[in-house]
């Protein structure tokens, strides 16, 4: 047992947002409430990984007349070479698509389905899919169909998801990954953008079995309500390779799972975002609240400089009483740029949330390594023809709890078995380089995929152990402190676009976003409320390794020890700027 296992769990699984208003519940009552606005035309607009056939099973009996957007999108041969370019030959990466919802379909067949509208105009007629509002007109009732991320994750293993304009389901799930990272929701999500203000109803379906309705006055409050107030996004459990069993009991996880090595904690682009519609929940990808309130959630300088793009990224990364991650390396900012067309790389860090006796981090070279031995050997490892030596070439550091070690990229690093990592880094989702995986398969039992040679050409060699203690490893240093509380600089380093500091107090601390976005961890104590000075907000709680999103136009903020007195630290991470 871990000493943390003491603890009792307390740890918020379902944050939502309360909001009130109507909510149609399972497909009787949702086909009762769109028959009872009269429409003749209701087009039914969705993300991929809706199943679109379980809608039109459930949906067909009301309407004369069934357009699928799917038939009116050009050939699944004309879309596959469209989307090559992006697709690339690669099992794992692509290149960021400028490819638009309207490139998908056949104009003929479009104009060919408009017309039939414009015929059946006293007949009740279902336009169903991707796209459907390319079909709109006056006096149609559109509806969206949103689609977690990690739902579309999990559908995709189960093989049931099409992408746009392919039937892809036979793919492996990293081909589907792959396909929806760079083409399919980056089309999907621009799309989107553009229909925010003209949806009329939204429909949850990531619970297939009882589906959601809910009117467009109840998903604006939620909207606002969420950006004008802290927040948490759903947290997102999965196993892996190394995976721990820390998360098991802290965060009351299902304990006869094997292990759960990943929680995605904050990355607003994959989460889940719950509104409490009067007791009930309704589900949303928390992207959507980025799209809508950039400037609030962001605030200007980080809208300007990074657009709709949630730059913060909080994961948790679990190996106690599991294995070492992957040997791995992040590309640089020119490689990613010219090779992915990503705008920015994955820095990162590791804050080591928890520790057993003997943990470690791996973090850069050894001195005076000699850069075509290792190679050679990282080349011949992969090949099956040696088992290759990490402590001969790269550091090895103790690890202990609330150290923090800074990762720019080109670093070579892992974090080793025994740790609790609380990974604060910039967003990109799926570019690691890993560079040798310690003789282990993936949970598909197929050795996971090795990319010694993009390694090679980002490796920066002149982090060195001298440049890790220097710079990487620990990098503390005081900013302020007063009665009942002090606070220190943790990172990160200069390369990296991200500021964390961490606060320990036992009263009440003041903080303020200065015009950006901040995105906090309560990483010692058991519960702490988040207020506002001015009462701009209701007291928000937070509990013990609970990852919370402060939006920019807050302003002023407070957070305290729920109880008085008690013992509480945060850390709390923003984009750098000068305000």
């Amino acid at each position: 047992m871990f000493a943390h296992s003491m603890r009792k769990p307390n740890y918020d699984k379902f944050p939502a947002t309360a909001v009130s208003g109507p909510i149609f519940l399972g497909w009787e009552a949702i086909r009762e409430q769109l028959r009872s606005l009269g429409g003749k035309l209701l087009l039914l607009d969705c993300y991929t990984g809706v199943l679109e056939e379980e809608v039109l099973e459930a949906l067909k009996a009301d309407f004369d007349r069934i357009i699928l957007t799917r038939d009116l999108m050009k050939d699944e041969a004309e879309v596959r070479r469209l989307t090559q370019p992006f697709m690339t030959d690669d099992c794992l990466f692509g290149y960021v698509t400028n490819l638009r919802m309207g490139d998908f379909f056949d104009e003929e067949k479009l104009a060919r389905a408009s017309a039939e509208i414009t015929k059946c105009a006293d007949k009740a007629v279902l336009v169903l899919g991707p796209g459907a509002a390319l079909l709109d007109r006056e006096g149609a009732v559109l509806v969206y169909a949103d689609m977690a991320r990690w739902e579309i994750q999990l559908r995709s293993r189960r093989h049931l998801v099409k992408g746009l304009g392919v039937d892809n389901r036979a793919d492996a799930p990293s081909i589907q990954y792959k396909r929806g990272l760079f083409i399919d929701w980056k089309v999907l999500d621009y799309y989107k953008d553009k229909l925010f203000g003209r949806v009329d109803w939204w429909l949850d379906t990531n619970d297939s079995c009882l589906p959601k309705l809910i009117g467009r006055d109840t998903f604006i409050e939620g909207i606002e309500k969420t950006a004008h107030k802290p927040f948490r996004v759903v947290p997102f459990f999965d196993p892996a390779p190394w995976g721990g069993q820390w998360m098991k009991e802290v965060c009351d996880l299902d304990r006869s799972r094997d292990n759960f090595g990943w929680c995605f904690d904050c990355v607003p682009e994959e989460n889940s975002l719950l509104l409490d519609v009067d007791g009930v929940k309704f589900e949303l990808p928390s992207n959507d609240l980025i799209l809508l309130r950039s400037r609030e959630v962001l605030g200007e300088p980080v809208e300007a400089r990074f657009g709709k793009d949630f730059p913060i990224r909080f994961d948790f990364l679990d190996t106690m009483g599991g294995g070492n991650l992957s040997l791995q390396v992040h590309p640089t900012a020119q490689f990613i740029r010219e090779e992915f067309g990503m705008p920015y790389t994955q820095d990162e860090s590791y804050y080591l949330l928890d520790a057993e006796p003997g943990a470690c981090v791996y973090l850069g070279l050894k001195k005076g390594v000699d850069r075509g031995q290792m190679l050679h050997d990282l080349r011949a490892a992969q090949r099956g023809e040696m088992v290759f030596d990490a402590e001969k070439y790269v550091n090895r550091i103790p690890a202990k709890k609330h150290d923090h070690y800074l990762i720019p990229g080109g670093t070579i690093h892992c974090s080793g078995a025994g740790s609790m990592v609380l990974e604060i880094s910039a967003t990109p989702n799926i570019f690691t380089f890993k560079l040798w995986d310690w003789q282990r398969l993936g949970l598909d039992g197929k050795p996971r995929p090795i990319n010694v040679e993009r390694g090679s050409k980002v490796i920066d060699w002149g982090r060195d152990t001298d440049y890790v203690m220097k710079h990487l490893a620990n990098h503390f240093s005081p900013v302020a402190s007063g009665e009942g509380w002090r606070e220190i600089r943790t990172g990160l380093h200069p390369n990296e676009f991200v500021e964390t500091h961490r606060t320990e107090f036992t009263v009440p601390v003041e903080f303020e976003t200065r015009g950006g976005v901040q995105v906090l961890n309560l990483v010692e104590g058991e519960e702490a409320v988040v207020e506002s000075p001015s009462g701009a907000f209701e007291p928000f709680p937070v509990h013990y390794a609970e990852t919370f999103i402060i939006p920019a136009c807050l302003g002023e903020y407070v957070i305290r020890p729920a109880r008085e007195g008690g013992k509480c630290m945060v850390i709390r991470a923003w984009v750098r700027f000068n305000p």
